[in-house]
């Protein structure tokens, strides 16, 4: 059976999660304050950005800097080499930025990859949020990645979730199997989801090999 890759990215593709390194790079103090009543489910992401960009003091210019220090997973470029040898598709949703994940992306020559995110809006450098993937029936997140992850998965294709935070909760309960660490493995695990713990892409490249050896 094929594969279907539905991959989270700050923190999972990159070493870093890049949101919170651009919060802490540019936000006066208070932030962390919103981002605790985001993790609790008190506000949705929308909002989390709305009162977070108010705290924020950066030139265009400042954040493309910060970017350009963010690494991506060792293993990453690996992967994707090895799902394209196999015909897999991949896919990754977010509920970050649009423009900081291009950048990233372009930066290590796979701005092939297709995402879906939500949209960093930049005007006279002040900051707002867009969210065009968001689900209207629940408004948690700005990017809805169950409904995403419904609407491209097919028949006869194992569906693979790859992540490790609060956005992928719902998401994970989606999938035929989920790698995770951090948040989402300890969820997965006493949420009984289907959990594959993972610290880097090296540790899903090898269980996709042995899996592959197996077969008949």
């Amino acid at each position: 059976m094929k594969k279907m890759f539905f991959i989270d990215f700050d923190g999972t593709v990159t070493k870093e999660d890049v949101c919170l390194v651009m919060v802490e790079n540019f936000c006066r103090e208070g932030w962390k304050e919103i981002n605790d009543k985001w993790e609790r489910g008190e506000i949705s992401t929308e909002e989390c950005a709305r009162q977070t960009f108010k705290l924020f003091n950066a030139a265009e210019d400042d954040l493309y800097r910060v970017l350009d220090t963010i690494e991506i997973d060792d293993f990453f470029k690996p992967f994707i080499e090895l799902c394209q040898q196999e015909g897999y598709e991949v896919y990754i949703l977010s509920d970050g930025y649009d423009l900081m994940i291009e950048y990233i992306l372009n930066k290590y020559g796979l701005s092939y990859l297709p995402f879906f995110a939500n949209r960093l809006i930049i005007n006279n450098n002040r900051y707002s949020i867009k969210c065009p993937n968001i689900n209207p029936a629940c408004g948690q997140c700005g990017t809805c990645k169950k409904n995403i992850l419904k609407s491209l998965k097919k028949e006869n294709r194992q569906v693979i979730y790859i992540g490790d935070g609060y956005s992928d909760i719902c998401v994970s309960r989606e999938a035929d199997l989920v790698f995770a660490k951090g948040f989402l493995l300890d969820y997965c695990r006493s949420d009984n989801i289907q959990v594959v713990p993972f610290g880097d892409f090296g540790d899903i490249i090898d269980r996709l090999k042995a899996d592959n050896q197996s077969q008949p």
